[in-house]
């Protein structure tokens, strides 16, 4: 059935405001993700040092004892996964969750073997509706937050390892390539060391630089916190990917919501021009209804 004027007019008086919404949400994404890439460039110069002091220390300190260092038997992984509190950034969520289902399913023959450390509203929700395992999740995040919004959750996870909760620690989430460009990533958090690199550790000279207190003392400081900046760290580089994904998810519906609304006038004007035909055929059929 051909659709009335006023049935098009409609639906393009409803695609222009709805063009008016995600214009509006492509700007304020834009905005946000400006101030993502900053928050993530400035912590990456602090990341880097933290890890050289680490690296430092752990090479040259020989009874490598902590428990953040040592790898031991896994029989229980956590999988730390970043999504978002919100909805519309295309692909954004749905590619982490993909990626975990694909990890879980190669690797774990039932949910014993595994448990989830959620951050963001859309991720709790998928996990809740499958009765997947969760020991923590942690929603409404700032969308630029400190490292205090964090301090918590990370310092409970790294608490988590070291209690033996799990035996090994991997983050799923969004890195941050481009504007344009975001990947999903696992990386490995926790132990810090693999099990190749163990004997390697052993056998390495000690430095002749002096710590105080002790480099056992200092690395039971500084090793929770190296562990907890590669946490909020990737959690950096997935908020700057959220607001990329939210950008260009709205910026694309803008530019669908202008084809669509193209195509509407375009139905609108040839459905008017059919209509003004029909009407003057029917005042000159009429008209020559009169002369005969």
């Amino acid at each position: 059935m051909t659709p009335s004027l006023r049935e098009i007019q409609k639906r393009i008086n409803s695609t222009e405001k709805t063009k008016k919404i995600t214009n509006a949400m492509h700007m304020v994404a834009a905005s946000k993700l400006g101030k993502s890439e900053t928050n993530n460039e400035a912590f990456i110069p602090y990341a880097e040092k933290i890890e050289e002091m680490v690296h430092h220390i752990v090479e040259s300190y020989g009874d490598h004892q902590h428990p953040i260092l040592i790898p031991r038997k896994v029989k229980k992984v956590a999988y730390f996964v970043v999504t978002s509190d919100r909805g519309l950034a295309g692909p954004f969520n749905s590619q982490v969750l993909r990626k975990l289902e694909e990890l879980i399913h190669k690797r774990h023959r039932t949910s014993k073997e595994y448990t989830i450390i959620s951050i963001g509203r859309m991720g709790r929700d998928y996990f809740k509706s499958r009765n997947m395992p969760v020991l923590r999740s942690v929603t409404d995040l700032p969308d630029h937050p400190y490292f205090s919004d964090l301090e918590d959750l990370t310092f409970d996870t790294v608490q988590f390892f070291v209690d033996g909760e799990f035996d090994q620690l991997e983050m799923v989430y969004n890195h941050f390539v481009s504007a344009v460009s975001q990947e999903v990533r696992v990386k490995k958090i926790l132990p810090l060391v693999n099990e190749d690199d163990v004997d390697q550790l052993k056998t390495t000279k000690h430095s002749e630089f002096l710590f105080e207190p002790n480099e056992e003392q200092i690395l039971k400081t500084l090793l929770p916190q190296y562990a907890e900046s590669l946490i909020y760290g990737a959690f950096l580089e997935s908020k700057a990917s959220e607001n990329a994904a939210r950008m260009n998810a709205m910026r694309n519906a803008t530019d669908n919501a202008d084809n669509m609304i193209s195509d509407l006038r375009l139905q609108y004007n040839r459905a008017r021009q059919a209509q003004i035909t029909q009407e003057l055929s029917e005042i000159i059929s009429g008209a020559e209804a009169q002369d005969d």
